[in-house]
């Protein structure tokens, strides 16, 4: 069963909703805390990026159906981790501040790279990391699984930083308050038409090998990470596609924590 490709989609489907709607609900009620709570989220999560990183290493030399399941579910352990540790603020970048106005086009760019570089270079190291560890093994696609995320996430990246018409917002916690300012709002800059064609090339490439799969756990794999990078194109094309997406998550999510306001008297 668990080879059975629209199973396996199914599956990648609900682990994608399900592992973001739970990072957003840890993010949203750290935000509501305030104080060490996102710390002590990241902390307390630190069994899922060791749990992560071990099944990742096991994973390498299942070569059954269930190896592909291992590797994506570890790659998804140890980049929501990561993403967790950014949504909180507690791994971010240098810089805090918002964009000042009328700033330069260069300056822009070394200010956006300050906002994310620690989050950008820990996904970076893990994925060498990752890259290293699986020499000569001989299921790796967890490792595949992760090279969709990262490079999507950075695809998606630029493209907000360059400009696109749709940029939600509603999510971001109060440390990431300033983020939005070095997001740009503009008809769809040069690079989006790139990375929707590089997205749905790596799409069809995943479905060629899946229709010349060999065996049960290559059916697997090849359908999850079908799966994680047409939903990733996804992704894309609603920062110019006026749809409510946002409404998948925000109906779980708690209330944001109310706007203190100073009283007045008279």
């Amino acid at each position: 069963m668990l080879a059975t490709p629209w199973i396996s989609a199914l599956g990648a489907l609900f682990l994608w909703w399900f592992s973001t709607g739970a990072i957003l609900v840890i993010v949203r009620r750290a935000d509501r805390a305030e104080g060490t709570a996102g710390l002590c989220a990241v902390l307390w999560g630190l069994p899922f990026l060791l749990t992560g990183a071990a099944a990742f290493y096991v994973s390498l030399s299942q070569t059954g159906v269930a190896g592909p399941y291992i590797g994506f579910l570890a790659a998804l352990a140890v980049w929501g981790w990561i993403e967790l540790a950014f949504l909180t603020g507690i791994i971010t970048g240098p810089n805090t501040a918002e964009l000042p106005p009328n700033t330069p086009p260069f300056e822009r760019f070394i200010r956006a790279w300050g906002t994310v570089a620690y989050h950008e270079i820990l996904l970076t190291a893990a994925l060498v990391a990752m890259i290293w560890v699986s020499q000569d093994a001989d299921n790796i696609f967890g490792l595949w699984t992760y090279a969709v995320l990262y490079f999507a996430r950075i695809s998606a990246k630029l493209n907000l930083f360059l400009g696109v018409p749709k940029i939600n917002t509603e999510f971001l916690p109060k440390p990431l308050a300033h983020l939005p300012s070095h997001f740009r709002h503009a008809r769809v800059n040069w690079l989006f038409p790139i990375s929707v064609t590089a997205l749905t090339f790596a799409t069809a490439c995943w479905l060629e090998r899946l229709y010349s799969a060999s065996s049960q756990a290559e059916v697997a794999g090849f359908t999850l990470l079908t799966a994680i990078t047409a939903l990733a194109l996804l992704e894309h094309w609603l920062m110019v596609i006026p749809l409510p997406d946002e409404k998948l998550w925000r109906w779980m999510l708690p209330a944001p924590a109310p706007t203190k306001t100073k009283g007045t008297t008279s």
